[in-house]
């Protein structure tokens, strides 16, 4: 797949420090283009689809504050960063409510710059749905949704996917991370009455909580600043077809009650709206959350999960069916090297089946590709490739070690032990926390979350004493 080339545009007067961003970025991949002004700022957004604009606040022609909603004029995704050399409160305030992402302090390291864009485009991308468009001519994509392995643990999930299919009624799929959840939703969405119509997906725990409502819903010109048009909602996007939500447990609770609302009143209300639309969703949800004891806590909705639940179906981890292992390592040759055609061993296959999978078959697949890039000769040897990888601590009779920052994530034990997925994750978060300094946005980008999700984590595993507050 191409990567797409992001565009920058660098409003500001210092020459020099146009000419340093832009090699900076340049470096990045990533497009430039600079105004020494603000309204020359704004005729090249006029002309250009412009990604990212780093603006300058104080410009020979006015403040960049009063620029920030004519740039949005012309194109509402355009994310906006302000920098000053004179930063104070007022004009912090100022820039977020005209529009505004961030705000910047002269000088600044490039790498908070490069945190800064990555967030601004993470949340751009975050805020247009993906579309997963049903063609019937297309098999190959398909492929993607086929169930593998059915003579082992699966054959109960492909008789649940077969019944759900065959209706219309929601569906709640768990299972642990890396289990293939979003592949199930696909497979059913495939083979229902529906699949000549628009399948959307959302994670609803990569998105902030304040962009959630405006992603499902949907809003009206003018709802909040930046909204200059009027946008639909995915649930308006994926009418009469299937909305599959990915992550559901990590759904903030005000928002749990207004999607209970939807799906008893089948219609959407726009942020801003008067009025209500129509729509005829079958929702798929997933999660890797144990639901019933979210439940239990009141940090999910009884009636909502009643409701997503008509019809459940449960992936079981790949350590509890290893005998699919020989027919997913088929599956992932033929689709990574088609042409090539490796083999392995059967005393590979051995080696495989005598691990206990924590990433499950996602990190069988990475394995496999591993194994296929590194390769040499004709035998693919992915066995080599079991240990490196965060799940597993390694042993060392001799002597405990401990990270720099005393956590105890890689503490090494006389035999390997194995950590289930909860464990690694606070660990790890952990870990990252005390790497960064505590610094909750640096902690979401190394994490590859949203810092809303992060908080949310940090409180969910009692970390909020050693996480900071930054």
């Amino acid at each position: 797949m191409t990567r797409k080339i992001h565009t920058v545009l660098i409003v500001d007067d210092d020459r020099s420090f146009c000419q340093s961003l832009s090699l900076h970025l340049n470096s990045k991949k990533m497009k430039t283009l600079t105004a020494p002004t603000g309204s020359e700022g704004l005729t090249i957004c006029s002309r250009n689809r412009i990604d990212i604009v780093l603006l300058d606040q104080k410009l020979p022609d006015g403040e960049g504050v009063d620029f920030c909603t004519p740039i949005l004029s012309y194109n509402s995704r355009t994310k906006i960063i302000l920098t000053t050399a004179y930063p104070n409160l007022e004009d912090a305030v100022k820039a977020i409510k005209v529009g505004s992402v961030d705000y910047l302090s002269k000088p600044f390291e490039m790498e908070v710059l490069d945190l800064v864009i990555d967030k601004s485009l993470k949340v751009a991308k975050s805020e247009q749905p993906e579309l997963i468009e049903t063609d019937r001519k297309r098999p190959a994509e398909e492929d993607d949704a086929i169930l593998i392995g059915q003579r082992g643990g699966l054959a109960e999930v492909q008789r649940m996917a077969d019944l759900a299919a065959a209706n219309y009624a929601h569906v709640l799929i768990t299972g642990e991370t890396g289990t293939g959840k979003n592949l199930v939703a696909k497979a059913i969405h495939n083979k229902s009455l529906v699949k000549d119509q628009t399948m959307i997906s959302t994670n609803c725990a990569s998105l902030p909580d304040n962009l959630i409502e405006a992603e499902l819903f949907g809003y009206e010109k003018g709802a909040f600043t930046g909204a200059v048009a009027s946008t639909k909602g995915i649930f308006e996007l994926a009418d009469n077809g299937t909305l599959f939500l990915d992550e559901i447990g990590d759904l903030a609770l005000h928002l749990q009650s207004k999607l209970l609302g939807v799906l008893d009143e089948k219609k959407v209300k726009k942020l801003g709206g008067q009025t209500f639309k129509k729509v005829n969703v079958r929702i798929i949800a997933a999660t890797n959350a144990e639901l019933e004891k979210a439940v239990q806590k009141r940090h999910f909705r009884s009636d909502l999960y009643y409701r997503l639940c008509v019809l459940a179906i449960h992936i079981p981890p790949l350590r509890e069916r290893k005998e699919d292992i020989p027919d997913l390592c088929q599956y992932f040759i033929n689709k990574l090297a088609p042409f090539f055609n490796p083999e392995i061993a059967d005393s590979e296959i051995e080696k495989l089946m005598n691990y206990d999978w924590p990433g499950n078959v996602r990190e069988l697949r990475n394995i496999i590709e591993r194994s296929i890039i590194l390769h040499k000769g004709t035998i693919l040897r992915p066995s080599e490739f079991l240990n490196h990888n965060l799940f597993v601590v390694q042993d060392s009779p001799q002597k405990k070690t401990e990270t720099p920052s005393g956590d105890g994530f890689l503490e090494s034990i006389e035999h390997k032990k194995l950590l289930n997925l909860k464990e690694v994750e606070k660990k790890y978060i952990r870990h990252v926390l005390s790497k960064m300094s505590a610094n909750h946005t640096k902690t979401a980008k190394i994490l590859g979350i949203s810092r809303s999700t992060l908080m949310r984590k940090i409180k969910g595993y009692g970390l909020n004493r050693t996480a900071g507050k930054k």
